[in-house]
């Protein structure tokens, strides 16, 4: 099935070990992507984050070389949402690029809010990590 997707990315002038410690670790979420929930809490080895809609559970990528920040959202609803998140080495920066896929039924000024969340977690993942010391 063909869906709509935004490749949204951001450079950040730290190394990629850095930016995919930082952002591999779930309990930095709330720090550059409150858009997804406040709070964040590993119980019984899952994650989870609160979220308007109640608590959703977090499962990531294992932990690669690659820069692979891949994770999977199970709502409130019992829907599964995909998100691809990629780190990638660019010199001694790297950049982050956030696939935003159009969920069915979304209308475009739906899709543009949502376009416009990420774009504003990515400029604080950035904003977060260029101001941490080294």
């Amino acid at each position: 099935m063909a869906t709509d997707t935004r490749h949204l990315a951001v450079h950040i002038d730290r190394p990629l070990a850095q930016v995919y410690a930082f952002a591999a670790d779930p309990a930095n979420l709330s720090r550059w992507a409150p858009g997804l929930g406040g709070s964040v809490a590993r119980v019984d080895g899952q994650w989870f984050v609160d979220t308007p809609e109640g608590r959703a559970r977090l499962t990531f990528a294992p932990a690669n070389e690659y820069g692979v920040l891949d994770h999977e959202v199970l709502t409130p609803a019992g829907e599964t949402v995909y998100v691809p998140l990629r780190a990638i080495a660019d010199g001694d920066a790297t950049e982050v690029v956030f696939s935003l896929r159009r969920m069915p039924g979304m209308s475009d000024t739906e899709f543009d809010r949502d376009t416009a969340l990420v774009e504003a977690d990515l400029a604080r993942l950035k904003a977060v990590l260029e101001s941490a010391a080294g």
